[in-house]
């Protein structure tokens, strides 16, 4: 299985102070991380700045290690995780309310937070 990771959910380690990866795979099980080239941008661009952002950012980065970049048509992050996760039958891990809302209407199955510091899957 794969999963598309947005940029939200490479911040919810400092954020959220939820362990993104053992939550993934408590959810779902061992999975292929992809990561669009949009969300390395925007992760980029906001780790340039200051504060707690800055730092989730930053720390969001450095989890993309562990991630397949891939490359899109998108011209923004959001398009970019909705077009990856419907052109690789995958699984999309965000907290973003209107990009969560396209996914399911695209029929592409959500991980979002849930509670404080657990993730789970909303089905379309």
């Amino acid at each position: 299985m794969t999963a598309v990771l947005d940029t939200n959910a490479l911040m919810m380690p400092v954020e959220c102070n939820v362990r993104v990866f053992e939550e993934l795979d408590r959810v779902i099980g061992e999975t292929n991380l992809v990561v669009p080239e949009a969300v390395v941008a925007e992760l980029d661009r906001l780790s340039d700045g200051g504060g707690e952002e800055a730092t989730a950012a930053s720390v969001g980065r450095d989890l993309v290690e562990r991630c397949t970049i891939r490359e899109h048509d998108a011209t923004n992050a959001d398009d970019a995780v909705l077009e990856l996760a419907r052109e690789l039958d995958a699984y999309a891990v965000t907290n973003d309310g209107p990009l969560r809302e396209a996914l399911l209407a695209a029929d592409r199955p959500v991980i979002g937070l849930r509670g404080r510091n657990k993730l789970a899957i909303t089905q379309p």
